[in-house]
């Protein structure tokens, strides 16, 4: 019996999937570590962290069983963050993150720098997430710390070079960083000359499923793993959440709902203009593609809404009643826009409302709200592929969404479109280890592993009495962010 891993780097966690050869997950470990926020809108963590984080959750995995029969590991990773490291590989800060926010000056920089090739080249807007602005901010705010810096890794990239001592990036993480050529997959040496930087500041480029070495003895003894163990590349977290979802042809769209929610689009051909509506990044499939919209503060609104108004109430409690009341919570709207926006609007200022409140709301209308206005939010990318020619007919839904029968329903009536829920959800981790299968040999295609590996169970086809009715709430609620862009202008200097 082989066996090969999984390892999900995410925000607040890493999360290691043991995968037998039949795609059952046999043992699964997870261990946390903490985000550092300093001031408003940074959003810190120590590399370090991840390496620990990492190496006892692979041990544990190896002491279950032979761990000679362990064959391979790949990764999924939290996107867009910054690992700055010296010519000895050692980081020079912290890792900046991909929901930090500090760097709105240096998007205006690459804007004004790079116009209307900003688009043609990456072919994603410059936004406060991407990692090119983090490195202009580290060189303007920190420039001890930047002459330092000799390269640059992306978070799960640096942990998989702590594990085999070679540095890398597959094109679906270096497609966030808007340093990338996305269409011919190679680093765009246009953009590396306008900001200053050397070509030897990027990493190799490498296919997700490629095989980038093995384990160092010291990280293999580290981790309980045999140093004969293959390491694979592996892909961004939501490449990785495509792949382990099935999402590999045309015709297939992913929802997924975690702190932040994606909708995410298969696409093969890469001549694919949506003129920076959405973002356009490599697939962790060799060769394709995939649009994507993102809400930030996806899966975070409902969990602030319950730690604030029912800290102790399981989910199960505290949505219970949500499913008795009909479409449109009374009449109550609400913009997920905690922590800013990202699509349609890369508005870093914006801020969440609740519009419509009245004496006859409970908290079940507000709880309600707040799940119809998180779908809202993700219909909006819905919309954007729709109206850019794509057919969104059957959508897959992984993360938090997934877990509760009244929000898949929700998203089917919502999204106008037959959503599926997985029978066995494990989302950016399942794709990773589907990675490594692939590069073992295990299947000849990412599609024959698929086909192994991601089984659907339950479908809900929209409803169409409650579809009309979320048409008609969904153009209410595109006009709240232009309602309230300027309010919240106002307010931001009150937000200390």
């Amino acid at each position: 019996m082989g066996y090969v891993i999984g390892i999900d780097l995410g925000t607040s966690a890493v999360k290691a999937l043991l995968v037998g050869r039949e795609g059952k997950v046999v043992a699964e470990a997870s261990r946390s570590y903490p985000l550092y926020h300093e001031h408003s809108g940074w959003s810190e963590q120590r590399p370090e962290d991840w390496v620990e984080a990492t190496f006892d959750a692979l041990r544990e995995l190896a002491e279950s069983v032979d761990a000679s029969t362990i064959e391979g590991i790949s990764f999924s990773g939290q996107m867009h963050g910054l690992v700055l490291l010296d010519k000895e590989g050692r980081p020079v800060r912290n890792a900046i993150l991909w929901n930090d926010t500090r760097t709105t000056e240096q998007c205006r920089e690459i804007e004004r720098t790079l116009g209307d090739r900003l688009l043609s080249v990456t072919r994603n807007p410059a936004l406060e997430g991407f990692t090119l602005p983090k490195i202009l901010w580290v060189r303007e705010h920190e420039p001890s710390a930047f002459e330092s810096a000799e390269s640059f890794l992306l978070p799960k990239d640096y942990v998989r070079y702590r594990l085999t001592g070679e540095r890398h990036m597959d094109y679906s993480d270096a497609a966030g960083t808007l340093l990338l050529e996305v269409a011919e997959k190679r680093w765009s040496i246009e953009v590396l000359q306008a900001f200053g930087l050397p070509a030897g500041f990027c990493p190799p480029l490498v296919e997700s499923h490629g095989l980038v070495g093995a384990l160092l003895p010291e990280a293999a003894e580290r981790c309980g793993l045999t140093s004969a163990t293959k390491v694979f590349a592996g892909g961004a977290d939501n490449a990785c959440g495509a792949i382990g979802s099935g999402i590999l042809s045309e015709g297939l769209t992913l929802c997924s709902i975690g702190t932040s929610g994606v909708i995410l689009s298969y696409e093969d051909d890469k001549t694919k203009d949506f003129a920076g509506k959405v973002h356009f990044f490599n697939h962790g499939k060799e060769d394709a593609f995939y649009a994507m919209g993102v809400t930030l503060a996806a899966g975070y609104s409902l969990s602030w809404f319950k730690k604030t108004f029912a800290p102790g109430e399981s989910y199960d409690e505290f949505l219970a009643d949500v499913g008795d009341l009909p479409p449109g919570a009374g009449g109550l709207l609400f913009t997920p826009y905690l922590v800013g926006e990202r699509t349609p609007h890369a508005d870093a200022t914006i801020r969440a409302s609740f519009i419509g409140i009245d004496g006859s709301h409970e908290r079940k209308h507000f709880a309600r709200a707040v799940m119809e206005g998180i779908t809202f939010s993700l219909n909006e990318s819905v919309d954007l592929f729709r109206g850019a020619g794509k057919s969104v007919e059957r959508i897959v839904s992984i993360g938090g969404g997934a877990q509760n029968p009244v929000w898949l329903q929700m998203q089917a009536d919502i999204f106008g479109a037959t959503v599926l829920s997985l029978e066995n959800e494990q989302g950016p981790g399942l794709g990773a280890a589907m990675l490594a299968a692939y590069g073992c040999g295990w299947y000849d295609s990412l599609e024959a592993c698929s086909e192994a590996f991601v089984k659907y169970a339950s479908e809900y086809a929209p409803n169409p009495e409650a579809t009309q009715t979320y048409q008609g709430l969904f153009r209410a609620y595109q006009q709240v962010y232009g309602a309230t862009r300027g309010l919240n202008e106002t307010l931001a200097d009150y937000r200390g």
